[in-house]
């Protein structure tokens, strides 16, 4: 049977829950006081990683997620956001928002689609707020031990790791003609993990998920090896990116009939 690769987190939905980072309280701080009111649409919102930081903020979150494994998992940890077994191209809702936004999920939305409906769905004057976490998992010798595990195990990830798609994502917002200027802002932190909290970590990733079961285990082992070897930790250095925009005057409103 066939898998649909934006699907496949499902699989591993606790794992995800327990493992993948979650984002800075600065940029959360930033959108909440940016987006001046208190209901907010999350789109992808997964195992509510990102859910529980704006909930804890006073935000009423209505948190769609397409996969129903995940949003399982996340209204059983963040059971105070309304969660919605849904993506943003498929949403029905009279509601309107003052905040939508995603956190690590926008690469899998139609972005057609998806902008338009944002914009009808925002308030005027509301707050686009799209954001990832991009990842350098190691450098020096135990970056080069790494690499040379992906190429011999599986090339095609090779340079992947723990990091994240590079797309130009300012353009698409811009692209789409629905929203005025696009500010960008960026955060940087880092993460230490052990090796078998490194390797659930890369098995939560689409790319990890879609290798054969018996080829995905050998390359984590083997991924492991390599930082026990080198001590058994791996420093993660993180730079969060946050792209804010707001929706035209008009780009918005329904069309009549």
């Amino acid at each position: 049977m066939s898998r649909e690769q934006r699907l496949v987190f499902g699989e591993v939905a606790e794992d995800y829950a327990r493992e993948r980072p979650s984002y800075p309280d600065a940029l959360v701080d930033d959108v909440v006081g940016l987006s001046g009111g208190r209901a907010a649409l999350e789109v992808g919102a997964g195992t509510g990683k990102a859910t529980a930081a704006f909930v804890a903020r006073g935000l009423r979150v209505t948190a769609l997620e397409p996969s129903p494994e995940m949003a399982a998992v996340g209204q059983r940890l963040v059971p105070e956001a309304d969660w919605v077994v849904s993506g943003i191209e498929e949403l029905a809702s009279p509601a309107r928002f003052d905040l939508a936004y995603a956190a690590q999920s926008w690469h899998w939305v139609d972005p057609a689609r998806g902008f338009a409906r944002v914009a009808e769905l925002l308030r005027p004057g509301g707050l686009l707020a799209l954001f990832w976490n991009r990842a350098s998992d190691a450098s020096g010798e135990l970056r080069r031990a790494i690499d040379a595990v992906y190429e011999r195990m599986a090339p095609e990830l090779a340079g992947g790791g723990a990091g994240g798609s590079g797309a130009d994502h300012a353009a698409a917002i811009r692209a789409s003609g629905l929203f005025g200027p696009v500010e960008d802002r960026t955060y940087r932190w880092s993460d230490r993990r052990t090796a078998a909290s490194y390797v659930r970590l890369l098995g939560t990733h689409s790319n990890h998920r879609m290798l054969a079961s018996d080829r995905r285990a050998a390359l984590h082992e083997a991924v492991a090896g390599v930082i026990e070897a080198h001590g058994g930790t791996i420093e993660i250095a993180y730079r969060t990116e946050l792209y804010l925009a707001r929706p035209l005057a008009g780009a918005g409103e329904r069309p009549a009939g």
